[in-house]
């Protein structure tokens, strides 16, 4: 079977097509056949590391954490699927060197895949698992919030989605939508609203041709109930203007900056800041994360493709370097790799 790998730290170029042996799975693991592999931000910053040229914990990594296909063989003891069963991964790569779903087959223990409704499509199963998961977990941290997601979960909560044309992004405004709740989403372009306002925004608001606090507070008097927030560095202080009372920020990610918070506005706020990493949250985050996102899926409530604010941009296996370049540079949308037929 045809498989991506790298030895080494570095740029695109480290990732190398091979041959390998099919794999087998033992007990309490399943063989995928991979249909589409989604790229993530996550998957080219652990393939650069910190620096080029490092040695890894093995000797080489298949990249890539989300995936989507069909289970076509199962170790001992696997009762949540069978041969034949469409499903999508979570976490695949991680701790692991041949998990990743760049390669046409790959085994994985069974609590790193989930499900794959009938009414879903092989691109958007290779489109959940950093993306969805890690709004889901955004939407459900609030002190005064869900924990888990469903229609009417949020109704009459105000939810801020920083940067709503990225994939978190755009997963954090459907769902929040699914969930009733009244979504506001802050862009940098004409271009990036129109993608934010497909994806269901209610309000979308660009920080660079307006006073952002300025027209978030006009669209929520008594601030924001949750900030969904991709630059918590950046948006320090627009976050300590539009938050409610006990309010809270969820931070999945960073620019790298410094992170310089006003405590005396934040504390008299009594806000709430909320860090979360998709590979640590627990298992059983995980698990009722993917429940609730099969439910929305379930509902229609969670489209992928342009008419739905996110563009895909499909490669080949063998291209799968350009793939993960097209993310680096911050294409606005989601990466796809064809790896096998979806028959």
């Amino acid at each position: 079977m045809k498989a991506i790998v790298y030895s080494e730290t570095g740029a695109p170029s480290v990732l190398r097509l091979v041959e390998r042996a099919l794999p087998h799975p033992e007990a309490g693991e399943v063989r995928i056949r991979i249909v589409v592999s989604g790229v993530n931000p996550t998957d080219w910053k652990s393939r650069r590391g910190s620096k080029p040229g490092e040695a890894l914990d093995f000797a080489e990594v298949v990249p890539n954490q989300d995936g989507a296909g069909v289970i076509d063989a199962v170790g001992a003891g696997v009762h949540r699927f069978a041969v034949g069963d469409r499903v999508w991964t979570a976490i695949a790569a991680f701790q692991s060197a041949s998990g990743g779903t760049a390669q046409e087959f790959c085994v994985l223990p069974e609590d790193r895949v989930y499900p794959l409704p009938d009414v879903a499509s092989f691109d958007l199963g290779a489109a959940l698992g950093v993306p969805a998961m890690t709004a889901h977990r955004a939407l459900t941290v609030a002190e005064d919030g869900p924990s888990r997601l469903s229609p009417g979960a949020l109704s009459g909560k105000t939810v801020l989605v920083a940067g709503g044309a990225g994939a978190v992004g755009h997963a954090a405004i459907q769902l929040a939508r699914w969930a009733g709740a009244t979504v506001v989403t802050t862009i940098s372009s004409p271009a990036k609203a129109e993608l934010a306002g497909a994806a269901g925004a209610h309000h979308v608001v660009n920080y660079r041709e307006s006073d952002a606090a300025l027209e978030i507070r006009r669209l929520a008097p008594d601030g924001v109930d949750l900030i969904v927030e991709v630059a918590p560095d950046a948006n320090a202080g627009l976050g300590g203007k539009v938050i409610r009372n006990r309010g809270s920020i969820a931070v999945y990610a960073s620019t790298g900056e410094p992170l310089v918070l006003d405590i005396r506005v934040l504390m008299t706020l009594n806000v709430r800041y909320q860090f979360q990493l998709l590979y640590t949250q627990g298992q059983d985050v995980r698990d009722a994360a993917a429940e609730d996102i099969n439910a929305a899926i379930v509902d229609g409530a969670l489209p992928i493709g342009d008419d739905a604010g996110l563009p895909l941009h499909r490669f080949s296996l063998a291209d799968t370097a350009l793939a993960h370049a097209a993310v680096e540079a911050d294409t606005v949308g989601k990466v796809l790799i064809d790896v096998t037929s979806g028959s």
